[in-house]
């Protein structure tokens, strides 16, 4: 009789443990890793900040059989948490941060293609998702972004009687147009020329005037005709006294501290300006506009943007399963009912145009980045030079600053690297 109740017990304990296993099976567990980007991260994902919810409370909900382990990271330890679990062979399912060329390298990624929604992929930005490929292949989606705009003081404008510029031409006329009002006590044009953003100064006036770092084969191409022309003009703004007194040593904070306190009626900035200068106690009627550009050109932004991107797991036993479950997080996240409370929380910008809709629908005033966030061009960070490229820009136009000649400083540059 003990005999015969040990085999009814142990045929039991195999059932029960294979009733577990397929229902195991049948239910899939996505380990996420997202970014800590300020005091409302945690809340929103984890806690109650998604009105009295949580993000994945709310996606188990709506998405049975898919379980998130979810973890929130700060920037500081990121890169030590993913690079201890990809050494481990722990890697994450889906992984919310900046960079993705050596995990693409390294072939740990599954291609965009394998998870992510046609519909959702239509959705990004196309010049957002082009900073994400690799020998044509497409590695991550952008997951928030941030972009500088032309920000301009509306009540020094019409106390001048100027119109906001599009054009290089109209710029040289409305900063003359400050300078005689103001008799010198308001400096018309911020310029960032500093090690800290001396880059950034560099992509707003080479791109728009048609120039860029690099030509439509990905070879650099610093020393442009039209990269030429377009870092002369900036000088020639500094020279003619329509900017800042110091763009070596003068950041773009100091530029926004400037705008805040009304030394400055024009400013190119990210996003977050007017947060930032409402911090500052400022009380600057401030409005947006696209960076003017060279007549006939097109005006341009310069975009930085953080990304999302699945790993590869070779041991998941149904991986069109698993790349289906992924595809669902995409477009739960991205759905602008829920990722439109998440940029506006964070002081972002999104990164797909039904977001941008629900913004302007929520907020008019925010239609004036539609255009910026579709003209934003970005550094060229994947080519392995970009470092020295970053450093020698800045070099050069700080050298033009006291004197020296742009064609000589860009060709020594250009001839550095192709050397």
């Amino acid at each position: 009789m003990k005999k015969i109740l040990a085999i009814a017990l142990a045929l039991c304990m195999v059932f029960s443990i294979g009733a577990a296993s397929a229902f195991a099976d049948d239910e899939i567990t996505l380990d996420v890793i997202i970014c800590q980007y300020g005091p409302n991260t945690q809340e929103w994902f984890l806690g109650k900040g998604m009105n009295g919810t949580n993000f994945v409370d709310k996606f188990e909900a709506e998405n049975p059989g898919i379980k998130l382990n979810l973890e929130v990271v700060s920037w500081n330890d990121v890169y030590t948490v993913v690079d201890t679990r990809i050494a481990a062979g722990q890697a994450p399912d889906i992984l919310n941060i900046d960079t993705f060329s050596d995990y693409a390298a390294d072939g740990l990624l599954e291609p965009v293609s394998q998870w992510c929604p046609e519909e959702l992929y239509n959705d990004f930005f196309p010049s957002f998702i082009d900073q994400s490929v690799m020998d044509g292949v497409v590695w991550a989606v952008p997951d928030l972004a941030s972009a500088r705009a032309l920000f301009y003081n509306v009540d020094m404008f019409e106390e001048v009687g100027i119109e906001v510029p599009t054009t290089w031409a109209e710029l040289e006329d409305a900063c003359q147009a400050i300078v005689d009002f103001y008799d010198g006590e308001v400096y018309p044009w911020g310029i960032d020329m500093t090690t800290d953003e001396g880059q950034a100064a560099f992509a707003y006036y080479i791109w728009g005037n048609g120039g860029g770092f690099v030509d439509a084969d990905n070879n650099w191409t610093l020393n442009s005709p039209e990269n030429v022309e377009a870092i002369e003009y900036a000088i020639g703004l500094v020279n003619k006294g329509f900017t800042n007194p110091s763009p070596a040593t003068q950041t773009r904070y100091d530029l926004q501290d400037m705008f805040a306190a009304g030394k400055l009626a024009m400013v190119i900035a990210p996003n977050q300006l007017p947060t930032y200068v409402a911090d500052k106690g400022g009380s600057i009627n401030l409005a947006t506009a696209n960076i003017p550009a060279n007549e006939g050109k097109s005006s341009s932004s310069v975009g930085v943007m953080d990304r999302v991107m699945a790993f590869k797991d070779e041991s998941a036993p149904d991986q069109a399963k698993r790349d289906e479950a992924i595809g669902k997080f995409a477009q739960f996240f991205y759905n602008p009912e829920n990722y439109v409370g998440w940029v506006s929380m964070e002081g972002f910008l999104p990164a797909v145009n039904s977001a941008v809709g629900a913004l302007v629908e929520a907020d008019p005033s925010f239609g004036a980045w539609l255009d910026v966030l579709g003209g934003c061009q970005f550094y060229p960070t994947a080519k392995a030079e970009w470092d020295q490229v970053k450093q020698g820009v800045i070099a050069a136009e700080q050298n033009a600053l006291t004197g020296a000649s742009v064609q000589s400083e860009l060709d020594a540059l250009q001839a550095a690297l192709v050397g």
